[in-house]
């Protein structure tokens, strides 16, 4: 057996090889591990590698195409990125919903430490509040400069830390006068008769139940007074700034969009005839107007609010000659929302069958609108079980997500006060660690091939994956190995495959046939 030696992450690496010392030097300089059975120790890391182990509108690029700037695009169910590897998004909404409605360049708002501790944590994904409000205050179609370089800021941030960005033109209640935010204010058309007196208001999400509020979106969703065309508007300006951005991976219409005083039938059925007669017209005339600005980066479809929160069908079909299409779904256990209100009889053990079933929902709704799921919103809440249940289920449906939220901002408009990842949004050495512990995963970032199976135990560290490789893929699959889980390092035993790289936080893994390549990752005792 030889020995080489060379530096590893923060520690000197050896490997131990049956052959001669200068063939395997090469196969290092050359970028891998190579041949039969290799075993890479150090104090931190093992690693043992067996050999027994492989449109029209919206147009994609071919695999390894990688022309123009790094954006996400759909190809079948699933991201893909500019190298073909599918892409899985673990990541964390930053949303701003006061006045400015972009965070400030400070402790509470979001500076390049932020970036650098989401990236050091494996997040490689954010949705970020783009909001009506911001982009166009002060009348339709004219952008506000400021607001755009305020985002500009923080996007670029995301961008140098290669961590993927959905545009979302956030709200909730509308506006500020209903208890809400999301809106400019000129776009406020107080409806008769409800003009005639002060507005009546309500908590989040109740608010969004009082006639008023439900007239104001059923004109909305009749283009009532042009709002509808200057929702619109608010897009292009957003599009004409961001379409080249690179890490873009596309623009969020509406979030949880209400589908006005019809919402009984919404809460109780899914009110699926509402899709037909106002949301899929108005998605679609959102779409044709990005499109003619910009071809390539997907547009994602929210369903009506209540989709989130209840087990209800969504009625979405595929919308002509359109091929980059995303369905943005959100993911709020009854159960959750019951105990967040102080209300008694919820079990969070219930949430395994409501994840469960919202998933193969949105597998089922993507396929048939032909459109890429992700789940851009869930968790809201403190509770580390519910965290827990809807993490391990993403992974067992291989669903990328956002979570809601990185910090609290103030948030005017949640169902409690627990939603950020911090006590204090000043200090990032506040992190609540048992909600940090649950999310910060090991798990594949990108994969050069068909991912198949995905799982990982918060508990032990203990990682599993399986991909079919697809050999026309030039770039090697990137595990991100969690820094939260390994405290004396870790060991990587990888079949049908060889580790070509690694270091406390990343693996990249290439396959050494067409078989299926398995990883796994174990915690390493004292």
């Amino acid at each position: 057996m030889s020995t080489v030696t060379f530096p590893g992450p923060g520690r000197w690496v050896t490997v131990r090889r049956h052959r001669i010392a200068l063939t395997l030097a090469a196969a290092l300089l050359a970028g891998g591990v190579v041949g039969s059975t290799t075993e890479v120790s150090t104090s931190s890391t093992d690693v043992r590698v067996s050999t027994e182990a492989r449109g029209s509108t919206g147009v994609l690029p071919e695999a390894g195409d990688s022309q123009g700037p790094p954006q996400l695009h759909r190809r079948g169910r699933w991201l893909v990125d500019p190298q073909g590897r599918v892409v899985i998004v673990h990541g964390l909404n930053l949303v701003y919903k006061r006045a400015p409605y972009a965070p400030p360049n400070s402790l509470t708002g979001f500076r390049p430490a932020d970036a650098r501790w989401l990236a050091r944590h494996g997040f490689n994904g954010a949705r970020i509040g783009t909001l009506w409000a911001g982009l166009t205050p002060d009348r339709a179609g004219v952008a506000d400069p400021a607001y755009l370089k305020k985002w500009q800021r923080v996007i670029d941030l995301l961008a140098n830390q290669k961590i993927w960005m959905q545009l979302d033109m956030h709200q909730d209640q509308w506006h500020e006068t209903y208890g809400g935010e999301g809106v400019p204010d000129w776009a406020v058309h107080r409806p008769a008769p409800f003009n005639l007196t002060p507005p009546v208001t309500a908590p989040f999400p109740t608010g969004y139940w009082l006639p008023e509020l439900s007239t104001l979106f059923d004109n909305f969703w009749a283009n009532k007074d042009g709002l509808l065309d200057d929702w619109v508007a608010a897009w292009e300006v957003a599009v004409k700034r961001w379409s080249d951005q690179p890490y873009l991976m596309g623009y969020d219409l509406i979030n949880e969009p209400w589908m006005g005083l019809e919402w009984p039938g919404c809460l109780l059925g899914g009110c699926l005839p509402s899709y037909a007669a106002e949301l899929q017209p108005a998605m679609e005339k959102a779409t044709r107007a990005i499109r003619r600005l910009d071809g390539r980066n997907i547009v994602w479809w929210e369903p009506q609010q209540f989709a989130g929160g209840q087990p209800v069908d969504t009625a979405f079909t595929p919308m002509r000659g359109e091929r980059q299409l995303g369905f943005s779904w959100h993911s709020y256990c009854p159960d959750v929302f019951l105990e967040s209100q102080g209300i008694p009889g919820g079990d969070t053990e219930n949430c395994w069958g409501f994840a469960e079933g919202r998933q193969r929902h949105a597998l089922e709704q993507s396929r048939t609108m032909k459109a890429v799921p992700m789940m851009s919103e869930w968790g809201a809440t403190d509770n580390v079980r519910a965290i827990h249940i809807d993490a391990d289920v993403a992974d067992r449906f291989l669903m990328g997500w956002t979570h809601w939220a990185y910090k609290f901002w103030n948030d005017p408009t949640t169902a409690d006060n627990s939603q950020g990842l911090f006590r204090d949004d000043r200090s990032l050495s506040s992190a609540k660690q048992d909600k940090v512990r649950t999310l910060v995963r090991t798990y594949a970032q990108a994969i050069a091939g068909t991912p198949l199976q995905m799982s990982f135990d918060t508990l032990t560290g203990a990682f599993r994956f399986r991909y079919r490789p697809d050999r026309r893929i030039t770039a090697p699959t990137e595990i991100f190995v969690s820094p939260v889980h390994y405290p004396h390092g870790y060991r990587v035993i990888v079949e049908h495959g060889r580790v070509v790289s690694q270091s406390k936080r990343h693996l990249s893994v290439r396959p050494t046939s067409d078989r299926v390549v398995t990883v796994q990752v174990v915690r390493r005792t004292a």
